[in-house]
């Protein structure tokens, strides 16, 4: 049975004006994406820049966020880290707290080989046998690609190995992945311009940084395309690419929680070495989630 099929949010972490983690509004962010159709929860991903998170703050928001849906849908902890010895501390203390599965980056910086990514995943996989992972490949981000042969392995060879979320944009290699592993792994996109191609490649929804901003469209458009309705989900996905590109101008998270600031939101700042957004790229983004149909602050 898969995780969840349809847009999981991978949801920011609001912070106060010091820089601390803003439980309250966190609360507030979860019951918003579950009150308009989202189908699970991405905690403490890129998005939540888990990367500026302490293990105690990581640890504690993932509590948070499993405790406040409290099951009404999937929470997903990421829990990847390059230190295999610490990914698994933090994949045991979240399994530890239910959470549904655990959504593991490729170790960044290090640059494994091929088959240090198999022992990386194999080692943390190992350790929380009862719990699903979904593997995280962003090259751009870490700096090394899981290669198509070596995720349909894991997912063949590793028992709670069950999926990955694909954010290389490389359809051509997504496409060789699926020939691969085949019914064995659950593909989700983790880039919202190509929600539809992987789709079409047998996935089963995307792990979304728009679902911030707007859960029901994204949610709609998978939803859409499960019930056979091709031209609703087209339009939905054609209709955001604007808005798309406004929210990756830089580098995820900075213009999402510009946006969700936009929206009255009041996410808060980002965490040093993030910066807030230029100007005259918010006046892209403010004009683009107009154009969408999202409401601003006055």
């Amino acid at each position: 049975m898969a995780i969840f099929k349809g847009a999981g949010v991978a949801i920011v972490t609001p912070m106060h004006e010091d820089g601390s983690v803003n439980y309250e509004k966190l609360k507030e962010l979860l019951e918003f994406q579950i009150a308009n159709g989202t189908d699970a929860i991405i905690i403490c991903g890129t998005t939540g820049e888990s990367s500026t998170l302490s293990h105690g703050e990581h640890l504690k928001t993932i509590k948070f966020a499993i405790d406040t849906v409290n099951k009404r849908i999937p929470v997903i902890a990421g829990t990847g880290s390059n230190c295999t010895e610490t990914a698994i501390m933090m994949s045991k203390e979240a399994a530890s707290y239910g959470a549904d599965a655990l959504l593991l980056v490729t170790p960044y910086y290090n640059k494994a080989t091929q088959k240090g990514l198999i022992a990386h995943y194999t080692a943390v996989a190992e350790a929380v046998p009862d719990t699903p992972i979904i593997l995280y490949n962003v090259a751009s981000r870490t700096g090394v690609n899981i290669e198509p042969a070596t995720a349909a392995y894991l997912a063949k060879n590793v028992k709670n190995i069950v999926g990955i979320k694909e954010a290389s944009g490389n359809l051509s290699q997504i496409a060789k992945l699926k020939s691969l592993a085949g019914d064995d792994i659950e593909l989700y996109s983790g880039n919202d311009d190509q929600v539809l191609p992987i789709l079409s490649l047998g996935g089963l929804g995307v792990i979304s940084v728009l679902s911030n901003i707007a859960p029901r469209e994204t949610h709609d458009m998978v939803a859409k395309f499960m019930e056979g309705d091709l031209k609703g989900a087209m339009d939905i996905q054609l209709r955001a690419i604007p808005l798309i590109n406004a929210l990756f101008c830089e580098v995820n998270p900075i213009p999402v929680k510009a946006a969700l600031n936009l929206m009255g939101c009041e996410v808060g700042p980002l965490r040093m070495p993030l910066s807030e957004m230029e100007d005259e790229h918010k006046k892209v983004l403010a004009q683009a989630m107009k154009d969408f149909g999202i409401a601003l602050k006055d």
